[in-house]
């Protein structure tokens, strides 16, 4: 499991993060949905939708130290995405809260 989140720290050590939904953006597809934290993505990686691995900003420093996994059954697709410096607060946030989609947080 040590290695998983080293890999995950050499990504966000290596990998410019581009917050590209700002906190309180809506989003592009679905304007009712608000950003409850800045979002964005990892620039030079790909995830399962071939953007970037996502990534939830939270107020608390750079350090990742949850991950989110996703099944979306709109889309028949899961996704991990990286929480980087969420408090306990913000990771509840993040978990998904929309119709079809549902998330599990593993803590590190």
């Amino acid at each position: 499991m040590n290695d998983f989140w080293q890999a995950i720290d050499q990504l966000t050590a290596e990998c410019e993060l581009v917050i590209d939904r700002p906190k309180g953006s809506r989003h592009p597809k679905y304007p009712d949905y608000v950003y409850p934290l800045d979002y964005g993505y990892l620039k030079g990686t790909s995830a399962m939708d071939g953007s970037g691995i996502d990534v939830w900003k939270g107020s608390n420093g750079e350090h990742v130290d949850a991950v989110i996994c996703t099944i979306d059954l709109l889309k028949k697709d899961s996704e991990i995405k990286l929480l980087m410096g969420c408090t306990e607060q913000e990771k509840q946030l993040a978990l998904p809260n929309v119709p079809n989609m549902n998330g599990i947080l593993v803590r590190r």
